[in-house]
């Protein structure tokens, strides 16, 4: 008799359309299970989801994309970023770029941090998380208050 060979199978990579299908504590829990990656330099497209887990996520997103945030632009140290706003993608709204504890789960995480950098923003801090190659998952925090999610895909090198 023959012993059976188990085959695993790896799971598929998420991608932003996943991840906008998941619910708050889907995210929640895909965050909390992935680890904290430096942004690669270079221009990242950005996906807001807003009402994740909904149809208007989508709609949300695309229309965000269209109108109000394209994504970041990573400085080549790595350090700094620059948000790139409106349809004409202009950059504005920069953040330093750094490792912390993110107030998700305590664990490290890529944070975003506004205060230093930005009058409009100040009140803002986004952390981040690698949840698939080039792939990174990003919650934003508002007054200390979480007020979305969203991706930011890396450049191709």
């Amino acid at each position: 008799m023959g012993t059976a060979t188990r085959h695993e199978v790896a799971a598929p990579a998420l991608d932003e359309r996943d991840l906008m299908r998941l619910t708050n504590r889907e995210l929640d829990d895909v965050f909390r299970a992935n680890p904290a990656e430096p942004l690669p330099a270079g221009v990242h497209r950005g996906t807001a989801l807003i009402f994740n887990g909904t149809l208007a996520c989508r709609i949300i997103a695309k229309l965000a994309y269209l109108f109000v945030w394209q994504g970041k632009r990573v400085d080549l140290d790595g350090r700094a970023l620059v948000n790139r706003i409106t349809p004409f993608r202009l950059p504005l709204i920069r953040a330093l770029v750094s490792r912390d504890d993110a107030w998700v789960d305590g664990q490290a995480c890529t944070l975003l941090d506004y205060s230093k950098t930005s009058l409009v923003a100040k009140m803002v801090r986004d952390e981040t998380r690698l949840v698939a190659p080039g792939l990174q998952l990003g919650v934003v925090w508002l007054w200390r208050r979480r007020v979305a999610w969203f991706t930011l895909r890396a450049p191709r090198s």
